[in-house]
């Protein structure tokens, strides 16, 4: 994370140094300048879903970290997927617009592909796009529990499939980084099929990690507990048609149960996913990191 927030706090040494001490002799100094980082050390990173919300804030995050950034999203949010591509840039770094849709392999192919032709060689994939269903099982229809796990669990599946495909033929490894919830580890009532789909991502998590080792990538996901964004302005909204609350009311009641005491904003999410992303975390794979705030202690 930029200062790592905890995940990569600088060690602090002291001054007092043994009477035997020499002093090395001073070498070059190294800094992580986001901007002038030599080509051979460039990495590239796609996110989707990353036109807003969590998915941009990662965006922005990875590209403060020194990656180049193909951005990822539908066609109807092209125009914010632009405007994420200039705020990038103006950060130093390289960036793309991807568009495609998660659940059909062949775009999730093509959005690889123009990444690698416009940005160079893959090194992380984010597959962050998902969307959210608030509604009792027993009036859930089998279109719409098809529709959420073509994008959630499909979506995942292809991402993580294409990408590893991509890093296995450069020979350098990678990350394979997921979007799972806190309801992959405790389902809330309402959202069963968006439950069950992130049960899925935590699974295919796991085996992705297992089987991708053997070719030095590793595969985690992230787990966002109650965020401040349009989804779970929806999952309050229509909660509240069922159970008669007011707006705004639902997230106050789940968000007293958060030991730190506030919701969660997006950058809360992009800095662990930082972290998943970055060097302090390649002895890392399989997990799925809660940030949540504690709601959930697992």
């Amino acid at each position: 994370m930029a200062a790592r927030s905890g995940l990569r706090n600088l060690l602090g040494y002291s001054n007092a140094l043994p009477s035997a001490y020499r002093a090395p002799v001073a070498g070059p100094k190294y800094t992580r300048s986001v901007i002038g980082v030599p080509e051979q050390q460039r990495k590239t990173a796609i996110v989707t879903g990353s036109a807003r919300g969590i998915g941009k804030a990662i965006a922005l995050r990875l590209a403060q970290d020194g990656y180049d950034v193909g951005v990822n999203d539908i066609p109807a949010n092209k125009d914010e997927a632009e405007q994420l591509v200039s705020e990038i840039k103006e950060l130093g770094r390289k960036a793309t617009v991807c568009l495609g849709d998660v659940s059909r392999l062949e775009e999730v192919e093509n959005i690889v592909q123009t990444s690698v032709k416009e940005l160079g060689p893959l090194n992380t994939m984010v597959a962050n796009a998902g969307i959210a269903q608030v509604k009792p099982l027993l009036q859930t229809t089998p279109d719409e529990l098809r529709k959420i796990f073509e994008i959630n669990v499909f979506g995942a599946f292809n991402c993580y499939s294409t990408a590893a495909k991509q890093m296995i033929s450069q020979g350098s490894g990678g990350k394979l980084i997921g979007a799972a919830s806190i309801v992959s580890f405790k389902p809330f009532a309402m959202l069963g099929p968006y439950s069950a789909t992130k049960f899925a991502v935590r699974g295919l998590t796991q085996v992705f990690a297992m089987e991708m080792a053997k070719h030095k990538i590793t595969a985690n996901a992230y787990a966002p507990g109650i965020v401040g964004t349009s989804m779970w302005d929806l999952i309050d909204e229509k909660l509240g048609e069922e159970t008669g609350a007011k707006k705004g009311d639902t997230i106050k009641k789940y968000s007293a149960d958060i030991a730190l005491g506030r919701t969660s904003v997006p950058t809360d999410v992009s800095k662990a996913v930082s972290f998943l992303a970055g060097p302090d975390s390649d002895y890392v794979t399989g997990q799925t990191l809660l940030v949540d705030g504690g709601i959930i202690f697992n």
